[in-house]
C-alpha cells in the first residue's frame, strides 16, 4: 500500500511517500523536509507534488494518508491537517492522525520541539518506542527531561542549555506511529470511519472572543 505522509508541526514541514507491505515493512520512496518557518501554506502543496513525482506515483495510487497532529503552533498544524483531510476526502482514502513527537527519533528518548514563549513541547519514550509521558508543554526549568534528548540542536542548546541529538519528523516515523491503525482492516473495509483529526494544540489560542460589544444605533 502506498501512503502519503505529512507533518507541519515544526518549522520544517515534511511530505513523503512510502510503500508499506502487509508485514509492516516500510520503504520510503520519496521525502521532502523543507525549512518553512511560517510558510507552511505556501510550501506544502508544492512539496506534495514533488514527492509524488519523485516516487513516480499519482494521488490515485495512494491507499492512505497519515498526518502529524502536533503539538505545534495553531496555523502550522491547521495547514497540514486540512491538506491531509482534503486529499483523503477527494480520493476516498482513510486519513490517520498521529502525535508528531512519536515520529521523531526511536527507542528510549525524550523528544523536544520548540513551543516558543521560552517553552518546549516534549514527550518521553521507553526502549520499545512507546510513549510513557506527554505530550506536554512546559518551561524547561519546570520539568525533568530524561536523557537522551532528541530534537533540533540549535533551538535546544539555547532553550535547554544541554546536548541534544538531532532528529526530525520523518516519513518512516509517521508510518511507525500509525502502524496499529494501518494494520486494522476495519479502517479500510469497515463501516466505521477513522477517528476525526483533532490537533494537539496543548495551549489555548492567543485570540479570544470579545467579552463586551459596543451598541450600534441607527438614525
Amino acid at each position: 500500500m502506498l501512503v502519503l505522509a505529512l507533518d507541519t508541526a515544526t518549522p520544517t514541514l515534511l511530505a513523503g511517500v512510502a510503500r508499506r507491505s502487509t508485514d509492516g515493512a516500510v520503504e520510503v520512496l520519496a521525502e521532502r523536509a523543507v525549512p518553512s518557518g511560517t510558510r507552511h501554506a505556501e510550501l506544502l502543496t508544492p512539496a506534495v507534488r514533488d514527492v509524488l513525482a519523485d516516487a513516480g506515483v499519482a494521488l490515485a495510487d495512494l491507499g492512505a494518508v497519515v498526518t502529524g497532529l502536533g503539538p505545534g503552533p495553531f496555523t502550522g498544524l491547521r495547514v497540514g491537517i486540512v491538506t491531509a483531510a482534503a486529499i483523503a476526502d477527494a480520493r476516498g482514502l482513510p486519513v490517520i492522525g498521529v502525535c508528531s513527537l512519536d515520529a521523531i527519533g526511536s527507542g528510549a528518548r525524550t523528544v523536544v520541539t520548540d513551543a516558543r514563549r521560552k517553552e518546549v513541547y516534549w514527550a518521553t519514550y521507553d526502549a520499545d518506542g512507546s510513549r510513557i509521558s506527554g505530550p506536554s508543554v512546559d518551561k524547561p526549568a519546570d520539568v525533568t527531561l530524561p536523557e537522551p534528548v532528541v530534537g533540533d540542536p540549535p533551538f535546544a542548546a539555547e532553550r535547554l542549555g544541554r546536548t541534544v541529538t538531532e532528529a526530525q519528523v520523518t516519513t518512516a516515523g509517521l508510518l511507525r506511529a500509525a502502524a496499529d491503525q494501518l494494520d486494522d482492516p476495519a479502517l479500510f473495509d469497515g463501516p466505521t470511519p477513522p477517528a476525526p483529526l483533532v490537533p494537539l494544540y496543548l495551549r489555548r489560542p492567543d485570540a479570544t472572543p470579545p467579552t463586551s460589544f459596543k451598541p450600534v444605533t441607527t438614525a
